[in-house]
């Protein structure tokens, strides 16, 4: 099965001159979704993952479930201010500002092997952010995976460690 006939692109959306790749179609596909979560489940076990952990906040849709298929638990990285509880943060630059991604300070034990997971990598800020804020706290982070992969952005770049992606775009 193509993954990508199950993503609708969408021009101009969120704003003029950007092309959004749209899971929702393939979520409701009972069929492709079970495939994405087959693949994805596949790649990510040979990490021998402890936690699943997802990116606010489509990185969610992919990681409960994935965490679930893996025996994993899932825990949530979050924008500032979204979690109850102590938390621990860290700031990162944007292209344009700074922003802050934070989890709950007792939601990691140190040594323990965390995937990071996105719907889809970008520029790869955030998810590099993430692996960072993981790796302050005493995770293992040996990997991240995301659905989609927009190579002429480079994000893969930006991470220290393998990304796994089930579909990339180059344009």
């Amino acid at each position: 099965m193509d993954l990508k006939d199950h993503i609708r692109g969408i021009p101009d959306f969120p704003k003029p001159g950007i092309l959004f790749y749209d899971i929702s179609t393939l979520l409701r596909d009972a069929d492709a979704w079970q495939v994405a979560m087959g693949r994805m489940a596949r790649v990510v076990r040979a990490y021998m993952p402890d936690l699943i952990a997802g990116v606010e906040s489509r990185g969610f849709l992919i990681a409960a479930p994935l965490a679930l298929k893996l025996g994993c638990g899932f825990i949530m990285i979050r924008k500032r201010g979204k979690l109850p509880g102590e938390t621990v943060g860290l700031n990162y630059a944007l292209e344009y500002g700074e922003d802050r991604v934070e989890i709950q300070a007792d939601a990691v034990s140190p040594g323990q092997r965390v995937v990071v997971v996105d719907d889809l990598l970008a520029t790869g800020g955030t998810m590099a952010a993430g692996i960072a804020l993981l790796r302050q706290v005493g995770a293992v982070v040996p990997a991240a995976a995301t659905l989609i992969e927009l190579n002429f952005l480079n994000g893969r770049s930006r991470l220290d460690v393998p990304c796994e992606s089930l579909v990339s775009y180059d344009d």
